[in-house]
């Protein structure tokens, strides 16, 4: 049995965070992931083809591990106590990844989406349509099928806003935050 890697994908792709989080996406390259790791360039190649997969990998690993929880809270029942936990979640998947968080103040323009692997792109339109499913298929279940933008502000909007916020200031996001956008949520969608 071969021994486990020293440089495995996760392990590279938490380097490529943290770069994103210090100074943003320009500054993952692969001799800086595998600097930042202390991994030789070739570990970074053998797992990631070429630069636009390693971005590709640090943008989709991100959204796939905050879209889990969203489209989990977004789905339970009743319709109102899913659509406050959705609020919730932002803030506190945000207050308990900041690093990530960090990521996710960009988008995946920012992380040279044209240029991806077209499997790349492929997951992430399955991924948001997911989400967008879900946020969808919720606005009808609280009786506002045709009022979605008002969905999308109280459950995405105004959370991240609040964390953008911290994220910029660089201050920790409160746990008090989750409960501000709760109530914000219980306002404006009437609940």
């Amino acid at each position: 049995m071969g021994r486990p890697p020293r440089h495995d994908r996760d392990r590279l792709l938490d380097a490529a965070v943290d770069l994103v989080s210090e100074g943003g996406p320009s500054d993952v390259t692969v001799a800086a992931v595998a600097r930042a790791a202390g991994a030789p360039s070739g570990s970074v190649y053998h797992r990631f083809p070429s630069a636009a997969a390693l971005l590709a990998a640090v943008w989709l690993r991100t959204v796939e591990r905050f879209q889990a929880g969203f489209v989990a809270a977004a789905s339970a029942e009743p319709a109102e106590r899913a659509a406050v936990a959705a609020a919730r979640h932002v803030v506190a998947w945000s207050r308990a990844h900041p690093r990530e968080a960090r990521v996710l103040q960009y988008g995946p323009r920012d992380f040279g989406q044209a240029d991806w692997p077209d499997a790349d792109r492929e997951l992430l339109a399955t991924a948001n349509g997911r989400v967008r499913e879900v946020v969808v298929g919720l606005a009808a279940r609280l009786g506002r099928p045709d009022d979605l933008g008002r969905v999308v502000l109280a459950l995405v909007d105004v959370p991240q806003s609040l964390v953008q916020r911290h994220l910029r200031e660089g201050t920790p996001i409160p746990e008090s935050a989750e409960d501000l956008v709760a109530e914000a949520a219980t306002v404006l969608l009437g609940l």
